[in-house]
């Protein structure tokens, strides 16, 4: 997930949304789905792990995590063995399910392989010491193996899921370990149950007021810088021309991807557009629980 730090406002007093209440997800986290095309690959060592080392936040335990890997390892070398036949053969969510899941734990997996996280100096001059961002060519270089081939983050980022597939809402679901990122969800994405998951990580994104921050009185609304780096990819399921007249068309898109999932006085807020739109500051920091040491004390 390259991004791209913008300075922007970084404390604004702001109105939490209302949003709408959390779909049901039914099915027990590390479950397997029933037979079918998806069942010959195993999501079970990926979802121990985020049970074992995320917790409510969606934060990890990466000092845990690295002294256990044994999961982590399983599924990572289950992600480099599977049949591209077998992928083929599933439907669209479940293929998006796959790189999202595929996505964050590479992405865990990055992290562990070096942690603790080494900070240059240069680097340190922009981003956090303990940051994703100081481990060189962590999305462009390092490379893992899927399905037999080699890819990159940014490759399974933009050339497949943002290229293959026209679902915004991935943005709510990968996970760049930076607590500026969605949270770490606790349990494996599958494809029969994406649309609820995604639409849960959306809510879940929006209420955080570091995410999104309503200000009435101040007419000003402060978005995720995600939304400012990826708009464009939210205009042909929310494009509008009828609301939010005189933005932009990435703008617009986004505004009313938000106002969709509020209620009462903040979606009347959002959608008279009387208000400035500012983007948050992002958060580099590594999404990392705090020591047990140090939760102690």
């Amino acid at each position: 997930m390259k991004r791209t730090q913008r300075e922007s406002p970084s404390a604004w007093l702001g109105t939490a949304a209302v949003l709408a209440t959390l779909l049901a997800c039914g099915q027990p986290h590390g479950q397997e789905p029933p037979a079918g095309r998806g069942a010959a690959f195993s999501y079970e060592p990926y979802a121990r792990l985020l049970l074992d080392f995320v917790d409510a936040r969606g934060w990890v335990d990466y000092a845990g995590l690295q002294a256990s890997p044994q999961d982590l390892e399983a599924f990572v070398e289950s992600l480099a063995e599977l049949d591209p036949k077998l992928y083929e053969s599933w439907d669209d969510p479940e293929k998006i399910a796959f790189w999202i899941n595929a996505y964050n734990a590479l992405t865990l997996k990055a992290i562990v392989d070096h942690y603790p996280i080494r900070a240059s100096w240069l680097r340190s001059l922009v981003y956090p010491r303990n940051s994703i961002r100081q481990i060189p060519g962590v999305w462009t270089d390092l490379r893992w193996i899927v399905m037999g081939r080699a890819v990159t983050l940014d490759g399974i980022e933009h050339e497949i899921l943002r290229r293959q597939f026209a679902e915004p809402r991935i943005h709510m679901a990968l996970v760049c370990a930076a607590k500026g990122c969605p949270p770490l969800r606790w349990e494996p994405y599958r494809g029969e149950r994406l649309d609820a998951q995604l639409e849960d990580q959306t809510v879940r994104f929006l209420r955080d007021p570091n995410k999104l921050r309503l200000d009435p009185e101040g007419g000003r609304v402060s978005l995720s810088s995600i939304f400012e780096w990826f708009g464009q990819d939210f205009v042909a399921h929310y494009g509008t021309d009828d609301a939010f007249q005189g933005r932009p068309p990435e703008e617009r898109a986004v505004l009313r991807f938000v106002a969709d999932r509020l209620e009462g006085e903040a979606r009347e807020f959002l959608l008279a557009g009387r208000y400035e739109v500012h983007y948050l500051d992002y958060d580099w920091s590594l999404n990392e629980q705090e020591p047990k040491e140090a939760r102690r004390r």
